[in-house]
């Protein structure tokens, strides 16, 4: 049987949401092993002289936690 965790996290990029998206992905897995999935929630934008300056996204990351038996196993 797979626990699985979901954390929210926030994420911008000057080019798209889905950049904005991999970006969270991309930051998330510095830590995280076993990651499923993302959730984008929401999406917005700042905008400066008329024009999107950021995408941002917030969104929720799955990702599978190691159980005790399988950490065992790799010793």
């Amino acid at each position: 049987m797979s626990v699985i965790k979901v954390i929210e996290i926030m994420a911008s990029s000057e080019k798209s949401w889905e950049d904005a998206a991999q970006r969270a992905i991309d930051e998330a897995g510095k830590t995280l092993d076993h990651i499923r999935s993302i959730y984008v929630q929401d999406h917005s934008a700042l905008i400066k002289n008329n024009k999107i300056a950021e995408y941002r996204i917030t969104g929720k990351i799955s990702f599978e936690i190691e159980n005790s038996d399988k950490k065992r196993s790799k010793k």
